[in-house]
């Protein structure tokens, strides 16, 4: 089938709606290709496979997909099976359940499947992600921190995630649980990087231009580090409240955007300004 040419990632907050109006899963079918869609459902990040791969695939049928196949890998073995991989040779979409992140990139990363997976992204198919499955998304990923706390200098566990967005740390279920103080953190510790918290029942499309938009019921929240004056990071004393200054933040709903190029937000107004000029 032919595949999708502009949207390249839908990465969810984790808790999106599965039972009334199924926005974003909605939007996930028909960016995928509407009746046409085929959906790879990844469970290797939960321990419920089977559960949450049959729920998942009652969505996505209900929703009017054409066909839905689930993907349990439980070993890096199993991940480096050509014929693991080829399972993806017609997919539109390749969605990663929540769980556990640290499963994912451990026992897919690097893989042939993860290669596959980087070629699929290329060729127009759709990753998309919710919750654990939002995290790995990126470079260095959030594993473990502490939540709604102040934020302190050494509470962070990180790892390498799968890298399909460059250049971000991607945190879920954020204001929910209370995240901010953990995704600065990360953020003083990798200042280059763009933190992005993204809420529950809100997800961010990413296209080939690095531009994201905003959809869902909650808002995404953008930390960028690089100008910051000032941190005390790297001292002595990891239990101490963490000192940071000059850090640029951005609070985004739905209908808003994102320009990862020029780190700058996307409001409304410039898209009626963009559009006055084409």
């Amino acid at each position: 089938m032919k595949k999708n040419e502009n949207t390249r990632l839908i990465i969810i907050g984790g808790g999106e709606d599965k039972c009334a109006d199924k926005k974003i899963l909605k939007e996930v079918i028909r960016l995928s290709g509407g009746k046409k869609a085929y959906i790879a459902v990844v469970t290797t990040a939960t321990n419920y496979p089977l559960e949450v791969g049959e729920e998942y695939k009652r969505i996505f049928y209900d929703l009017g997909a054409d066909k839905v196949e689930t993907i349990h890998i439980v070993s890096r073995k199993e991940a480096n099976r050509k014929q693991v991989s080829r399972i993806l040779d017609e997919v539109s979409c390749i969605f990663f359940v929540g769980g556990d992140q640290l499963r994912i990139s451990s026992i897919l990363g690097g893989t042939e499947f993860h290669k596959h997976i980087q070629e699929c992204i290329e060729d127009g198919v759709i990753v998309a992600g919710t919750s654990a499955g939002a995290s790995m998304m990126s470079e260095v990923m959030v594993v473990e921190g502490e939540e709604e706390d102040a934020p302190r200098k050494c509470t962070l566990k990180m790892a390498p995630g799968m890298g399909f967005l460059e250049g971000v740390i991607i945190d879920q279920h954020f204001n929910q649980r209370g995240r901010i103080g953990r995704l600065l953190g990360a953020v003083a510790q990798n200042p280059n990087v763009i933190g992005l918290g993204i809420d529950e029942d809100t997800a961010i499309i990413v296209n080939d231009q690095k531009e994201l938009k905003v959809i869902g019921s909650g808002v995404i929240t953008v930390v960028d580090g690089r100008e910051i004056d000032y941190t005390n990071i790297s001292e002595q004393y990891p239990n101490d409240p963490l000192a940071i200054t000059n850090v640029k933040i951005d609070i985004l709903p739905t209908g808003y955007g994102y320009n990862f190029l020029n780190r700058q937000a996307i409001t409304e107004s410039d898209k009626e300004d963009k559009n006055e000029h084409q």
